[in-house]
């Protein structure tokens, strides 16, 4: 019987361009130290705001990889 068996891990990435950027960032970090990443979901996003402007954007991802 085959099978795959995947961990959940849970992070949080910040840019100052945009909520796309945000998550590129997080991915990238995540490829660099988990191997075999299948996807991510995106949790939660949050705007800094100072004197009415954007000044970061966050999100938080859950990182799905398939253990070896």
């Amino acid at each position: 019987m085959a099978g795959t068996v995947a961990r959940i891990t849970e992070i949080s990435a910040r840019s100052d361009v945009s909520f796309d950027d945000a998550i590129k960032v997080g991915i990238d970090r995540a490829t660099a130290t988990l191997r075999n990443v299948q996807g991510a979901w995106v949790k939660e996003q949050k705007v800094d705001v100072t004197d009415g402007a954007i000044t970061h954007y966050q999100v938080v991802l859950e990182i799905t990889f398939v253990l070896e």
